[in-house]
């Protein structure tokens, strides 16, 4: 009997964090993260940017695809509510936050091959800059209920 009991009060504290473990389970798993850029076109712009995205931009976000550092890329059109809104989203998806470490240093060489090097992709940025303008960038990630 006494070594039921003890056996009861061993099992006790496991049957405890058993119950707790299976109480804290999330209702979600995590998904993938995205970059969202809030992009505003300057006026008389819109088919320049369209064409640069088509091409340069689109080549580019291959690449990436293609070498896994990234998931996936998009444009999203949005309707300006005021002059200080954007007018479209540009969104690019990673696997997760760990594929944003050390992103820089694995893009540069790929960015290179597109651009030709790094003082060629700053003009090109300067370029860009007549043609829209950045508004924010903001990350945001994806809860995927069970």
């Amino acid at each position: 009997m006494i070594k039921r009991l003890i056996g009861l009060l061993l099992a006790a504290p496991l049957l405890f964090v058993a119950t707790s473990a299976l109480a804290q389970e999330r209702a979600y798993t995590e998904g993938v993260v995205m970059e969202i850029s809030a992009i505003k076109i300057m006026p008389g712009m819109f088919d320049a940017y369209m064409k640069y995205l088509d091409t340069t931009y689109k080549g580019l976000m291959e690449e990436y695809k293609k070498a896994g550092l990234i998931v996936g890329y998009g444009v999203v059109q949005t309707n300006a509510r005021s002059p200080h809104d954007p007018d479209l989203f540009l969104t690019i998806t990673y696997k997760n936050w760990a594929a944003l470490d050390g992103l820089e240093d694995r893009m540069e060489p790929i960015a290179n091959k597109v651009w030709g090097s790094r003082a060629a992709s700053n003009q090109a940025s300067a370029d860009r800059g007549k043609m829209r303008e950045t508004l924010g960038v903001e990350y945001v990630q994806e809860l995927k209920l069970k």
